[in-house]
């Protein structure tokens, strides 16, 4: 299931000029769902989101990064799943390679539906409602599909919304600011952009 699904993450990459791993061998899953946003500075900036599900990384594009104020509905486009072993990927992608640009781990660590919730349910309905237990991210979100997209066969376009709990700060207007570094080297994005390949810190397992 894993290598189907990962067939349109391949075919968009030469991984004779990407530094992207290929998901080959795959990495094992974990004994819990693991979660990684990074930050992405390709033609445009933005924010991947990517969830454990299945021995893939499901992935949203978040255009504005994630708000901690739910009031902040932030649009996320569904990109194709991502191999697991991206979660350790920090570097910069070739220019002309599909993404070219600088990627930095934002964050990262577990996530679990909420109690009750079924995820598969919840992906064929539109609606997942998800609890994240990262260094940046923390507590109950959800994803949203918008109704016109998909059924115009459009990008598939859904919702991050923050739930209301006591991880909730409202406004939120300066936390992408204070959050400017990665999570595992420390580095910011210019940093990372024009010094050498590091190894980073694995993702974390179980």
């Amino acid at each position: 299931m894993a290598r189907d699904s990962l067939a349109a993450y391949r075919a968009k990459r030469d991984f004779n000029v990407t530094g992207e791993p290929r998901g080959e061998p795959a990495t094992p899953a974990s004994g819990r769902a693991r979660f990684v946003i990074q930050k992405h500075a390709a033609t445009r900036l933005h924010y991947d989101l990517r969830l454990e599900h299945k021995d893939v990384f499901l992935s949203w594009a978040v255009t504005r990064g994630p708000s901690r104020d739910p009031h902040d509905k932030r649009l996320a486009v569904q990109v194709e799943d991502h191999p697991l072993d991206y979660g350790d990927f920090e570097g910069t992608i070739p220019k002309g390679q599909y993404g070219g640009g600088t990627v930095m781990l934002w964050d990262r660590g577990w996530w679990a539906p909420e109690p009750g919730f079924d995820v598969d349910a919840g992906l064929e309905k539109g609606e997942l409602k998800v609890v994240f237990a990262g260094e940046r991210m923390r507590g109950g979100w959800a994803l949203v599909r918008l109704k016109h997209d998909r059924e115009h066969g459009r990008r598939v376009n859904w919702l991050l919304i923050k739930h209301r709990d006591e991880f909730v700060h409202e406004p939120d207007p300066d936390f992408l600011e204070q959050t400017a570094t990665s999570v595992t080297s420390g580095r910011t994005m210019e940093e990372i952009a024009a010094g050498a390949p590091l190894e980073p810190t694995r993702t974390r397992r179980v």
